[in-house]
């Protein structure tokens, strides 16, 4: 084999060592844990950068591995795996740079990053998959990979908070697997194929195909927090900010809405869905959720709760892209992809350093918090204003292409969900905003942690204003070679070429 086969193996595995290894070392080996986690996170990061620069060249990575009775293990990075691992190994670098801070002087800290390591190797083998059975493998292991990191707290709200989320995942996984199992029948190992895996099989098949298509996205729903598969994902929010973030942003929801896109675009094809009736319903799907999430919103004092009910509503943005046939509608669906991931973080991190520092959990605690916190808030703005869809945060450029892409297929009643999603965002982090910035404070802070130069720890801050920075980049920027948004459209015309 030659290097470019084992490169898609060896960006998975070089978060999977050190996290195996640190579940070897002692609760009081900080430094080595720390260096191990950050070591693997920026490992990841220039493995996935070379790939990239590689691709641009025409290189091609592709691991295979015969597993016997005519299943294969693949690993394979086209576009749209390199745009999902690119964010992964991003965010997993500044999640980890916050959560070691944020954990200090927590107990089963070893526990913690070896299955937080693990929870990214599994994103990542999910991004890396080149085929159906790839993916379950992969999706399956992301479910006991986070469980965890959910319950990590031991209380009793987080036993139960596990609880929900097995029942929920678990129940999604056998759902998917009956589908996965269905279309090995079909056709094999279904290898993931721009043109459709399952193009050929329509006709007499097509009573089957419909069905099909229902079971995977419903076993893909739960992860992706489809409307009404979504309860898992606001009572999860008892878990660390660092898990909170990663789940939001990355791995369980992002894996969700990622085998949504494999699903429509590289198993079915786009003419296949099309010919077979089926984006329209995935559409009224993502509706019904966007703006159930963001009614949700609104009611929730708890600030995690709300931005677990703003994550339910943002996500189906993807799904409802997907769901819009089009060039345009699959750009905004992919970019929004990336956009979402960066934005959501940041506000998370805030979230973690409000808790963290001054113990605040709720809307109605951060009258004034801006005159403390005045670098946490100013990111959380940039974050909030972006969830809106203001201009020229990464935001708006989703939601531009999501609504021009529903103009050109003649679906305006898409736009009237988007714009409605927009003042219910407005509606549910304005306020916030409004009362971190303007409001007098209602008494004096208790301060838990205390820094000597700024408002908390430079670990948790600085991950904070680099998302929040990176919001605001990838929207001025998105015209440039380089963007997201550059990426999704590579992707999408690729998937249109043959139309």
């Amino acid at each position: 084999m030659t290097l470019n086969e084992w490169l898609p193996l060896i960006i998975v595995a070089s978060s999977l060592v050190p996290g195996l290894v640190i579940f070897f070392l002692a609760e009081h080996q900080v430094t080595a844990r720390t260096v191990l986690n950050l070591f693997g996170a920026t490992l990841k990061l220039l493995l996935v950068l070379v790939v990239y620069y590689g691709i641009l060249r025409g290189n091609e990575y592709e691991f295979r591995y015969d597993i016997g009775v005519d299943l294969e293990f693949s690993l394979r990075v086209d576009l749209l795996s390199l745009l999902f691992a690119i964010l992964s190994s991003i965010l997993w670098l500044v999640t980890t740079l916050y959560a070691i801070s944020y954990l200090e002087g927590s107990p089963n800290r070893r526990r913690f990053f070896g299955f937080f390591s693990i929870c990214v190797t599994a994103s990542t083998g999910i991004a890396l998959s080149g085929n159906i059975v790839t993916f379950f493998i992969f999706y399956e292991f992301l479910t006991l990979a986070t469980y965890p990191l959910v319950v990590h707290r031991g209380t009793e709200a987080a036993l139960q908070a596990g609880r929900t989320y097995l029942w929920y995942t678990i129940g999604g996984g056998t759902v998917l697997f009956v589908g996965v199992v269905w279309l090995f029948v079909l056709g094999g190992s279904m290898e993931f194929d721009r043109t459709g895996a399952l193009a050929g099989l329509a006709g007499e098949h097509s009573g089957q195909l419909k069905i099909l298509f229902w079971v995977l996205i419903g076993g893909l729903g739960v992860k992706a927090a489809l409307v009404p598969l979504h309860g898992w994902l606001p009572i999860a929010m008892v878990a660390p900010a660092p898990v909170s973030a990663l789940l939001h942003a990355v791995a369980v929801v992002k894996a969700g809405a990622f085998g949504i896109l494999r699903v429509v675009y590289d198993v079915y094809g786009i003419e296949l869905a099309e010919e077979l009736g089926l984006l329209t319903g995935l559409a009224v799907i993502a509706s019904v959720t966007i703006i159930y999430g963001s009614m949700r919103a609104l009611a929730q004092d708890d600030l995690k709760r709300r931005l677990a009910y703003s994550t339910v509503s943002q996500l189906s943005y993807i799904a409802l892209g997907t769901a819009t046939l089009g060039v345009t509608g699959s750009i905004g669906a992919l970019v929004h992809l990336v956009h979402q991931g960066v934005m959501k973080i940041t506000l998370f991190f805030c979230a973690g350093n409000l808790a963290e520092t001054l113990g605040l959990h709720k809307v109605s605690e951060l009258n004034g918090v801006g005159r403390r916190m005045p670098l946490t808030m100013a990111a959380f703005t940039v974050a909030a204003f972006g969830m809106i869809g203001l201009p020229p945060i990464a935001g708006f450029v989703s939601k531009w292409y999501l609504g021009l892409g529903a103009l050109e297929a003649g679906r305006p009643w898409i736009v009237a969900v988007l714009l409605t999603s927009s003042m219910l965002n407005a509606a549910y982090f304005l306020p916030i905003v409004h009362a971190a910035w303007f409001r007098e404070p209602d008494g004096e802070w208790t301060v838990k942690r205390r820094a000597r130069y700024l408002e908390t720890s430079w670990m948790l801050l600085a991950p904070a204003i680099a998302t929040a920075v990176l919001s605001l980049a990838i929207g001025l920027f998105a015209a440039t070679q380089w963007s997201p948004l550059e990426m999704a459209r590579q992707i999408a015309e690729a998937w249109y070429a043959d139309r």
